[in-house]
């Protein structure tokens, strides 16, 4: 074995540990930091990171097939043909989103290669215990978001279609993993350095400069008009609002402009999602499962029309969609 290889298994086996997640018949749902005396909370961080696992699959596959590289999924162990993509829209082997910025098309591979890293980072911690890729549709799921988002006004969105679509298709996905990694933060037992809340945090913090970029991004062609009659700041409202209206809890979201119904402490741009203590929002995984499955209460649906997997009803997850 490698000196690389030794190094990768001992931080490997140091996080694992840390996590509670090692230990012969150790129920993940349920086991102790390994060191440290019992805690106060139940550990569910492996539960956590599964339920992370799936969004992680979701948004590496979006951005892999805009970039067309959607095959690198099956090499990080995910499963490409588990992906629905609109109609003659492969992803793959370099057919992807005719960029035509050069500058949006670096940030779209960018955020590809880190989105995989998440996928990667994540199944190596969880190791056997990671869940596998659940079926993921990128095609219909829009279509029916946009719908959704604008009262039907755009009927058959396509966020590969060209390279202004696909930054309204990134904004849907980017600021509900900010918030999702935000909201778990208080759930998790771990805490030491390099533990699992610490990674949490390092993945937020990944999730959030992209939120960030892609805000901006929008907020420079704020004035055009992008579909069927509506500005682009009005359809990424109209996306905002949709978000707020299915988790369940109003004004945790924002458009990219002051005012407008954004409850905000700036004037004109509004690229920080946060509340006015500049405080970034968190939501629960019933919040988060709500939009990603496109309806309140849902167990499938939308972006996992199977569901996630793990059986997100009456396995693993039920534990943290009640919280």
């Amino acid at each position: 074995m490698s000196e690389e290889n030794i190094q990768s298994t001992s931080t490997r086996r140091k996080f694992l540990q840390a996590a509670g997640l090692m230990g012969a018949g150790a129920a993940l749902a349920s086991c102790n930091v390994v060191g440290a005396t019992t805690p106060t909370k139940p550990n569910l961080d492996a539960v956590i990171f599964n339920f992370a696992l799936n969004l992680e699959y979701l948004e590496a596959a979006f951005y892999l097939a805009a970039v067309g590289k959607l095959e690198m999924l099956d090499a990080a162990g995910g499963n490409s043909s588990l992906v629905t993509l609109p109609s003659g829209f492969t992803g793959k082997n370099g057919k992807g989103v005719n960029f035509t910025t050069p500058a949006i098309r670096a940030y779209a591979e960018e955020v590809a290669m880190d989105e995989l890293a998440h996928v990667k980072v994540i199944q190596a911690v969880l190791g056997v215990n990671a869940v596998a890729q659940p079926q993921l549709d990128l095609g219909p799921a829009f279509v029916a978001a946009g719908k959704a988002a604008s009262n039907g006004a755009i009927a058959n969105f396509n966020p590969y279609a060209n390279e202004l679509f696909f930054l309204h298709g990134a904004f849907i996905f980017e600021d509900v993993g900010v918030t999702a990694y935000k909201g778990a933060a208080r759930l998790l037992v771990d805490d030491k350095a390099g533990g699992n809340l610490e990674n949490a945090a390092g993945i937020l913090a990944v999730e959030a400069y992209h939120a960030g970029l892609i805000r901006t991004l929008l907020y420079q062609q704020k004035d055009t008009v992008a579909a069927a009659g509506l500005t682009v700041a009005q359809i990424v409202q109209a996306i905002s609002n949709l978000r707020d209206s299915v988790d369940g809890t109003d004004d945790r979201d924002q458009g990219i402009v002051a005012g407008a119904g954004n409850p905000s402490y700036v004037t004109g741009a509004n690229i920080v999602l946060a509340d006015t203590n500049a405080i970034a929002f968190s939501r629960t995984p019933r919040q988060v499962a709500n939009i990603v499955f496109l309806a309140a209460g849902a167990t499938k649906g939308g972006f996992f029309p199977n569901g996630l997997s793990g059986n997100s009803v009456t396995g693993t997850y039920s534990s943290i969609l009640a919280l």
